[in-house]
């Protein structure tokens, strides 16, 4: 299918954000993806979040693999870097591009067949690399593609359309990053932008592998009664953990709370948010304890979203492999290639 310009159509004047640049300036073209698919509405978000965060479109690279969900990129940011690699190879190429240039913001977008079957070993060792980008997977639990067979996200007892169920134990992402030490991991769902933007926003933030798990419902495929990645069971099954929010880098705004006590505190824009202090329970910071009450909740029939770990302390790819500041694509021939000689002196050392 050709992608298709969106026209512009002038109403009311648009806001505009830091760099006066109004949402309009994050959009693409018009999808091709049928009505009502759950992918539409992760790109509305992607595309309000890097608008709120006032990110330079060319600062940004998108990249994707193959399915319905490596569409997508074509639908956000048009002033973006692009690149659509082979099927289950998305993450491969952002690596390489990352560590040839450093200064750009990457975000990928993936399906669950693309990264949980024929990507699954990329996915894992990207995570092992804490490769520094925004990794999405839009899981839907299905091939649409290929006229929706099982993917390997499937849920034991989840029927096809024609009524088959699946036998197979599925792949979570949330636990393969918990098992593998992620440093991000989210799960949102489509359906749900108020939530699924802060948490686009504060992927963005992150320093390594931001890993979100987006529910997104495949209307054609895999929206009817039986499924368990519907729009019906996501409704009457999903648990947020915590409310999220994200606010950028200002001036740091200290205020005593006591347990389980309401305070009101001006934010930086003059809007007044109302913290309450939690509770001991949920802790987005203690990984075995996460990974026991994902597996509770699971046990339930409950899905869990919101930011369900977050690690700050871990050093990404670059501080792994003591890379220089300098991008690579902007260093001199000269010294990426020095030469026979210097190669020889090198490998001299090594003997």
């Amino acid at each position: 299918m050709t992608s298709i310009a969106k026209p512009l159509i002038p109403l009311a004047p648009l806001a505009k954000n830091e760099l006066g640049l109004t949402i309009r300036d994050y959009e693409g073209a018009i999808s091709t993806l049928c009505a009502g698919c759950g992918h539409d509405s992760v790109t509305a978000a992607i595309t309000h979040a890097y608008w709120e965060l006032a990110m330079p479109p060319h600062s940004i690279a998108k990249l994707s693999g193959i399915g319905c969900s490596s569409k997508t990129p074509t639908y956000f940011i048009r002033g973006a870097h692009g690149f659509n690699s082979a099927h289950g190879r998305m993450v491969t190429i952002a690596t390489g591009a990352n560590a040839a240039n450093r200064e750009l913001s990457y975000i990928g977008i993936s399906g669950d067949g693309d990264s949980l079957s024929i990507g699954l070993g990329h996915l894992a060792h990207a995570i092992r690399r804490n490769v520094n980008m925004v990794y999405i997977i839009e899981n839907n639990g299905v091939y649409g593609l290929t006229k929706g067979q099982f993917s390997a996200s499937a849920d034991i007892g989840s029927r096809l359309k024609k009524g088959d169920p699946n036998t197979m134990a599925p792949i979570d992402p949330i636990l393969l990053g918990l098992s593998m030490g992620a440093t991000f991991l989210a799960r949102g769902f489509s359906g749900d932008k108020a939530q699924l933007v802060p948490i686009l926003k504060a992927a963005a933030a992150h320093q390594g592998l931001a890993l979100i798990d987006v529910i997104s419902p495949c209307v054609t495929f895999n929206d009817h009664e039986g499924s368990t990645k519907s729009y019906r069971f996501m409704r009457e099954h999903e648990v947020k953990e915590i409310e999220t929010d994200f606010v950028p880098i200002r001036k740091e705004i200290h205020k005593s709370l006591d347990e389980n006590d309401a305070t009101e505190i001006t934010m930086h824009d003059g809007s007044v948010v109302r913290f309450r202090s939690v509770p001991s329970g949920y802790d987005p910071y203690d990984r075995q304890s996460v990974e026991e009450y994902i597996r509770e909740r699971r046990s339930r029939g409950e899905i869990a979203t919101g930011l369900l770990y977050v690690d700050e302390t871990a050093p990404d790819v670059h501080e792994l492999n003591n890379t220089t500041t300098q991008p690579l694509n902007s260093v001199p021939f000269d010294k990426l290639c020095p030469g026979a000689h210097e190669l020889s002196e090198m490998q001299r050392h090594f003997r």
